[in-house]
């Protein structure tokens, strides 16, 4: 008899529900137990997964780690897949398996590299990957000369915290004054520069942010699946042009995602982004985790999740090729369960939740889009 797979899953985006139910789904029929565990109660993933545990608040990343082995040894884990503190999380992957669990995460390397998204652009510019022009600015006459020789070049600047993930921070430049024009309709992502100037000089510590130009669409997003050989099973792009979305096995995304993936040990699940500068691809950024899109792949006949789950236990599901592609889509959100409303908090730590939704076809928008985590 095959034995059941237990699979947790910590602070993760609401979106990876459906991450969850395609491991339920598996083509083997295998079963699958998860464990998710949250710092907000009303995280969905708590009342989809099995069961469930409330994150402690306020651990340093080295408390988080013993946190986690306690909880991969009481709860059985056989596979985890770390979201929060996964720098900390993936150095310890030693003691991790001592207690009989599998990482689905990279390399402590990977993850150091991509962490900090000069530090990517400069290691992957290394290796042949494109990628657009940047400054790193701390201050607001850094970031002066770098807007004014963007524009200079007839470029639109934008800028980002060298660390972040989710699009948070991200705002495009403008010069146009602040008036009513900006107050209506709904918020978006232009910030004038004297404002942006005048905050930096009143901050009592310097920004860490990288300037670039603002990129043009189509957004292609490659999700990667690299066994711990460093060579990529799966690889597909997912296609963002406004509203419309599809899939790609273009060389032109692929080749260079597979050049990174396979060239900086991104074993297992990550996420690859390139936008056009001009007439050319170039890196937008690397994510070291699982996409919260992820699940769009089903749609090309393809269950990323559980071919990830199976090469964290040293199954190796092979060289993954879509059976087709699926038709361009869009994106919309759909309702889910939570935990009951009246469950106090303390009591939902090995609760027993309610089963998950029904599956749907429609497609959720992705996590860096409108799902919190």
């Amino acid at each position: 008899m095959i034995s059941r797979v237990r699979v947790w899953l910590n602070r993760t985006y609401a979106e990876n529900v459906f991450f969850m139910d395609q491991l339920r789904r598996n083509p083997s029929d295998r079963a699958v137990e998860i464990h998710a565990t949250h710092g907000d109660a009303d995280s969905p993933v708590l009342a989809a997964a099995d069961t469930a545990d409330l994150e402690p608040e306020g651990l340093s990343p080295a408390a988080y780690v013993e946190y986690a082995l306690d909880q991969c040894a009481r709860r059985g884990i056989d596979v985890f897949v770390p979201r929060l503190h996964q720098t900390a999380i993936v150095a310890h992957r030693a003691d991790f398996a001592a207690v009989g669990t599998a990482l689905l995460a990279p390399t402590p390397q990977a993850v150091a590299v991509f962490e900090d998204k000069a530090t990517a652009y400069e290691a992957v510019r290394s290796v042949g990957v494109p990628v657009p022009p940047w400054w790193r600015v701390r201050t607001a006459d850094e970031l002066v000369a770098a807007v004014e020789e963007l524009e200079a070049g007839g470029h639109k600047a934008c800028f980002k915290p060298a660390a972040g993930a989710g699009g948070v921070g991200f705002r495009v430049i403008t010069r146009t004054p602040f008036s009513l024009m900006h107050l209506n309709g709904f918020p978006g992502p232009h910030v004038q520069l004297d404002l942006v100037v005048e905050a930096l000089e009143r901050a009592e510590e310097p920004v860490d942010w990288v300037v670039m130009p603002r990129l043009e669409e189509p957004e292609v997003s490659v999700d990667c699946l690299t066994g711990p050989d460093n060579h990529v099973r799966l690889a597909v792009g997912r296609t963002k042009n406004g509203r419309r979305r599809g899939f790609t096995l273009h060389e032109q995304w692929l080749e260079p995602a597979r050049l990174i993936a396979e060239g900086f040990g991104l074993h297992h699940l990550s996420n690859i982004q390139f936008r056009m500068f001009g007439d050319r691809p170039v890196l937008l950024d690397v994510n070291t985790r699982p996409a919260g899109g992820l699940h769009q792949l089903s749609l090309c006949g393809v269950n990323a999740p559980w071919a990830a789950v199976q090469l964290a236990l040293g199954e190796d599901p092979g060289v993954i090729e879509p059976p087709f592609l699926g038709q361009d889509y869009t994106v919309v959100s759909g309702p889910r369960p939570l935990m009951p409303a009246a469950l106090p908090r303390q009591r939902v730590e090995s609760a027993e939740v309610l089963p998950p939704a029904a599956p749907v076809h429609v497609q959720s928008a992705s996590a860096a889009e409108v799902l919190p985590l």
